[in-house]
């Protein structure tokens, strides 16, 4: 019976963490720093807002194991600059101007670069 008590206890407390992966949102100056979780307590999305409510600054995304994946600055809501992903053995760098993809370039630990766009 104590056994029975004691896994229930451990599944319930499970349940309510899993059910805790809300968002948080804390002031940082003139920007609100948000974060996302999965359901397993990882950090999905982190950044900043700016006080439109717009996406501003850097954001990070990672994986449900806490891989980062992608990394760039948004400006106003929009992408901006620099942006890279990480998938498998690749790495991706995307150049937004104006919001629009302006060049891809993406590495490989097998070769220098697998692709290269420019849209001139």
């Amino acid at each position: 019976m104590k056994n029975l008590l004691l896994t229930l206890a451990i599944l319930f407390s499970g349940v309510i963490m899993a059910q805790e992966a809300k968002p948080t949102f804390e002031k940082q100056g003139d920007a609100i720093k948000g974060t996302y979780f999965y359901e397993n307590g990882e950090v999905r999305q982190q950044g900043f807002y700016n006080k439109e409510g717009k996406l501003h600054g850097e954001w990070k995304s990672y994986d449900a194991t806490g891989k980062k994946i992608a990394m760039g600055q948004y400006t106003n809501g929009f992408k901006t600059g620099k942006w890279f992903f990480w998938s498998n053995e690749k790495l991706s760098e995307v150049n937004y101007t104006d919001n629009n993809i302006a060049s891809v370039t993406t590495w490989s630990n097998k070769s220098d670069v697998v692709v290269n766009y420019n849209d001139n």
